[in-house]
């Protein structure tokens, strides 16, 4: 995609790191107007907004997405995918996410939610991560990063994911969804990172976690819809899995008094893999990386599949 000219609008205005970001990427930022044709879009809770933007704009050929996840645009995507790119932020935030998966597995692992509460000695119990056996379903870029940090650790990872076109670097093996199943009942943590699918969306209910291990973990930094809410909770109440650790519900925020919150060896993040400002500065890097290459300068990097919605 070549362009000598990239008047590009970000909607709706938001940080002044993302302007900095468009010049920097060798474009100019300008209000909406029928010379914009490109738009960093920033507000993943409006993709009515973004549809009207595009219908009344048609001369628009880009639009960069501030997330990994576009399940919110899913039909959007479909809509224009012939007269428009979409680029998401997929492997982005990586390193934060990943970094967040490690933290909340290791937490699960040496029973930090039952002794942040403890008032007294109690049980010496703890289970260690080295030599473990971990499943890690979806394969993009914060699984490449976790496989990095899982490394010093020797575990075995099975990576779970819907293309296989070989093994991924650092994992043991690289199974299709269909392999689903019959890996469970092996792992020792089960990491949800994939993408929010209408495949993937209610897929770990009551069903998956019975073929979970009584010992097994579930860790979940990819999208509360994912996991059915109360099989999770119903799960962990009848210590059909050991523990759990989420960085998102569904839904989401959980409101204060859900039966969530008084689960047993739940660790509950409020989306904080990745904060504002890890956001920010990240998202920048992309949207300077993006500007460039839709001036022809290198490929689009997050290119949005609008039959896979990923």
């Amino acid at each position: 995609m070549t362009n000598t000219n990239a008047y590009i609008a970000i909607e709706p205005k938001s940080f002044p790191e993302y302007d900095e970001a468009v010049v920097l990427g060798g474009g100019v930022v300008a209000p909406m107007s029928p010379n914009i044709t490109a738009v960093v879009w920033t507000n993943y809770h409006a993709p009515a907004d973004l549809r009207s933007l595009l219908e009344h704009n048609p001369q628009v050929r880009w639009v960069q997405l501030p997330f990994a996840g576009v399940d919110a645009f899913a039909e959007i995507i479909r809509d224009f995918a012939n007269t428009v790119e979409f680029t998401s932020a997929k492997g982005c935030y990586r390193e934060p996410v990943a970094e967040h998966a490690l933290a909340l597995t290791l937490a699960l692992c040496r029973a930090i939610p039952e002794r942040i509460l403890a008032k007294s000695w109690g049980r010496q119990f703890a289970v260690s991560l080295y030599e473990s056996r971990i499943l890690i379903f979806g394969g993009g870029g914060i699984t490449e990063e976790l496989l990095g940090l899982l490394a010093p650790f020797k575990t075995d990872v099975t990576v779970i994911r819907n293309r296989v076109d070989g093994n991924m670097p650092g994992a043991s093996r690289t199974l299709g969804f269909d392999a689903l199943d019959a890996q469970l009942g092996a792992a020792d943590v089960v990491i949800l990172a994939a993408a929010l699918t209408p495949q993937t969306t209610g897929l770990f209910d009551s069903s998956k976690f019975a073929l979970m291990k009584e010992t097994a973990y579930l860790v979940n930094i990819a999208r509360g819809p994912m996991v059915v809410t109360a099989d999770l909770d119903a799960a962990l109440r009848s210590g059909q899995i050991a523990g759990a650790g989420i960085d998102v519900t569904d839904p989401e925020p959980l409101p204060d008094g859900h039966p969530l919150w008084g689960a047993p060896n739940l660790i509950i993040t409020p989306h904080t893999a990745d904060t504002r400002p890890m956001v920010v500065r990240l998202f920048s890097k992309r949207i300077t990386e993006n500007v460039a290459a839709f001036l022809g300068e290198h490929d689009m990097v997050g290119r949005v599949d609008a039959q896979l919605g990923y």
